[in-house]
C-alpha cells in the first residue's frame, strides 16, 4: 500500500476516535442535568396584622358615651343646641308659668229663706204710704219667741214690734201680749208681706 493512502487512513481513524469521545462527554452531561432537582420558588407571605400592643385587638371598634367625672353634674334634660364655633350648650326647659287667680269681688249677702238664722239682723221696713223705718230681728230668745225692736217707724203697728218668730217659711212680727203685727215671707234678700190689722202691704229689705 502506498504511504499516502496509509496516512489518509490513519487520519480518518483519529478523527473517528475524537468524535466518539466528544459524543460520550456530551451525553454524560445531559443525564446529570436531568437528574438534578429543580430550584425552589419563594411564595409570597400573607400580610401580617399590625402589632397594637398588649391587650389590644385589631377587631371592630365600638364607642359609647363616657360617664361624667366624679363631682361633675350631669347635663340637664332638654334638647341639645349646637353652638357654631363653641361648646355644645344644653337648652334648659322654660320655667312653668304661674297662673294668677283672678280675684273676684265678694258676692253681696244673700238672705236664706230656709231657716230662722237667715233673717236675723237689721231690716228697712216700707209700708204702703212709702214711709220707712228700721226693724231689728235679734237672735236672743224671749220666752217662746225672739227679741225684736223698731226705730223711727210712723206706723203704730210697726212701732210696737217687740218680738218675732219663724214658722212654716214665714216671719211673724209680734206686739206685746202676743199680738201678730205683720206676716212676711222671705224671698232672696227681701221679705214681702202685709200688716195684720189693716192688710196693707209691707216690704222689708236689708
Amino acid at each position: 500500500m502506498p504511504r499516502q493512502i496509509l496516512c489518509t487512513v490513519a487520519a480518518l481513524a483519529l478523527a473517528a476516535s475524537a468524535g466518539a469521545c466528544s459524543s460520550s462527554r456530551f451525553d454524560t452531561g445531559g443525564i446529570g442535568a436531568s437528574a438534578r432537582p429543580a430550584p425552589r420558588v419563594a411564595r409570597p407571605l400573607p400580610p401580617e396584622e399590625p402589632d397594637l400592643g398588649p391587650g389590644l385587638s385589631s377587631g371592630p371598634v365600638t364607642s359609647a358615651p363616657l360617664a361624667p367625672p366624679p363631682g361633675a353634674a350631669a347635663a340637664p334634660p332638654g334638647p341639645v343646641v349646637a353652638n357654631p364655633g363653641g361648646p355644645i350648650v344644653a337648652e334648659a326647659s322654660p320655667p312653668p308659668v304661674q297662673q294668677q287667680a283672678a280675684i273676684a269681688p265678694p258676692p253681696p249677702p244673700v238672705v236664706s229663706s230656709g231657716g230662722r238664722s237667715g233673717v236675723v239682723g237689721g231690716w228697712t221696713a216700707k209700708d204702703a204710704t212709702g214711709a220707712s223705718c228700721r226693724v231689728n230681728l235679734a237672735s236672743t230668745p224671749a220666752l217662746d219667741l225672739y227679741k225684736a225692736s223698731s226705730t223711727g217707724c210712723a206706723n203704730k203697728d210697726l212701732a210696737k214690734v217687740t218680738a218675732w218668730d219663724y214658722r212654716d217659711g214665714e216671719v211673724y212680727l209680734y206686739q206685746p201680749g202676743g199680738t201678730v203685727a205683720a206676716r212676711l215671707r222671705p224671698a232672696g234678700g227681701a221679705m214681702d208681706g202685709a200688716l195684720s190689722k189693716s192688710g196693707a202691704p209691707l216690704a222689708m229689705v236689708r
